[in-house]
C-alpha cells in the first residue's frame, strides 16, 4: 500500500534513454560523428542499467 505512489525508476531511465537517442541524433545531422559515439555510448550504459532493474540478461 505505501508503495502505490513510489516512483518507477524504470521509467525515468527511459526517458532519459530517449532524450540521449534524440540528442544523438541532432548531433549526428549536424556532422559531428565523435559527439554521435559518445552521446550513443551515454544512452547504451542507460539501457544497460534499464535491463539491470528489470532483470534482462
Amino acid at each position: 500500500m505505501f508503495g502505490l505512489f513510489k516512483k518507477d525508476p524504470v521509467k525515468k531511465l527511459e526517458k532519459q534513454y530517449l532524450q540521449l537517442m534524440e540528442e544523438a541524433m541532432r548531433i549526428q545531422r549536424g556532422g559531428d560523428i565523435k559527439a554521435y559515439a559518445a552521446k550513443v555510448a551515454e544512452a547504451e550504459e542507460v539501457q544497460k542499467q534499464i535491463d539491470e532493474l528489470r532483470g534482462d540478461s
